[in-house]
């Protein structure tokens, strides 16, 4: 498969932009024989980390200690046996800990393998996962770092995302970064470092990886959604905070035009129509992905807009209001489309 057309996914994708830096630090201290065994890879949803973790992952299983200084990148081909091992998740030396799906989920899964049948890409879009990596979970580290690795060489065991590990399962990991078995290289995924267990932090060397330029995000628009036009590969860039998983996810999801129809509505200020705040609000409720990316729209509208408006203090209120709005929602159940009018009504007075 030509690279252009290589898959997004961390797990195929051999295409990397914007944390160049972070991959030399670890390069360096690979080549200069002092590789931590336990790295802590940080920064926002959607900029690449679990990118990065496999791209490690496979250098460190693929590279020839012997030759060191022969190495100027992280880049593994995509024709290699290693790869093509990870990619299927059948090496015997990487072990990838993510939330398992529930229960029930997981019975569909292991009936259609037994029956001879593929989920649908619908049926795999239901599929629920459980809300936290357990202690249970983490106890197949331990079993599998148990074994020996092929050819005497190194483990790798990548955790995406150490956020979702309840506090067990955190305890758990600990004592594995305590006492790290020779030659394993622990890579842990944190989108919220801040809350993990001190401990934990301590115990790794760290990559912060940082929000993309919009230059980049757009560039890897144009890479991966190459259908789009120009003008909105730009506006997705813009709102996209530097993700660029959440630009695919807006790109996909006509996020530009709604986001236009969210300024559009706000510029009215108190001369909004309310029929057209309920349009508005009717689409952002239709799903559940439609209300996620109507409540990220909003946010992202009110911090841009507390750059470059007057109304500084009412638009801070705003902002305050509304995540208090969505946090209710959420915890006491409170109807989504009703939240959203009077959060857009506020909005439209206000600011």
């Amino acid at each position: 498969m030509p690279q252009e057309l290589a898959s997004f996914e961390p797990q195929f994708n051999t295409y990397l932009a914007g944390h160049e830096e972070a991959e030399q630090l670890f390069l360096h201290c690979w080549q200069n024989n002092s590789l931590h065994n336990s790295w802590l890879i940080t920064g926002i949803k959607g900029i690449g980390k679990a990118t990065l973790a496999y791209r490690l992952a496979r250098f460190i299983l693929s590279a020839d200690e012997k030759e060191r200084d022969k190495y100027t990148s992280l880049e593994v081909s995509p024709d290699s046996h290693i790869y093509k091992l990870i990619a299927s998740n059948a090496h015997p030396d990487f072990k990838v800990l993510q939330r398992d799906y529930t229960d029930t989920d997981r019975k569909k899964i292991l009936k259609a393998i037994k029956d001879g049948e593929q989920l649908s890409p619908d049926e795999l879009k239901e599929l629920k996962k459980s809300a936290f990596i357990r202690v249970d979970d983490v106890r197949t580290i331990n079993e599998f770092l148990s074994h020996r690795s092929s050819g005497d060489g190194w483990r790798v065991v990548l955790i995406d995302s150490v956020d979702d590990m309840n506090s067990s399962a955190a305890n758990a990991v600990l004592k594995i970064l305590e006492e790290p078995p020779y030659k394993t290289l622990m890579l842990l995924i944190s989108h919220n470092p801040n809350r993990l267990l001190p401990t934990i932090r301590s115990r790794c060397s760290k990559l912060e990886l940082k929000p993309l330029k919009d230059t980049i995000v757009s560039s890897l628009l144009r890479r991966y959604r190459p259908e789009i036009s120009e003008k909105e590969v730009k506006k997705i860039a813009a709102i996209s905070s530097g993700s660029i998983g959440k630009a695919l996810n807006y790109a996909d999801n006509g996020a530009a035009e709604k986001y236009d129809d969210l300024c559009a509505l706000v510029s009215a200020s108190k001369n909004f129509k309310i029929a057209d705040i309920l349009d508005f609000c009717n689409d952002a409720t239709s799903s559940e992905e439609n209300y996620d990316l109507a409540q990220e729209l909003i946010l992202k509208f009110l911090s841009e807009h507390a750059k470059s408006t007057d109304k500084v203090i009412e638009t801070a209120d705003c902002w305050s209001k509304t995540i208090k709005t969505f946090s209710e929602v959420e915890s006491l159940n409170l109807d989504k489309k009703q939240a959203l009018i009077n959060t857009m009504a506020n909005i439209c007075k206000q600011v």
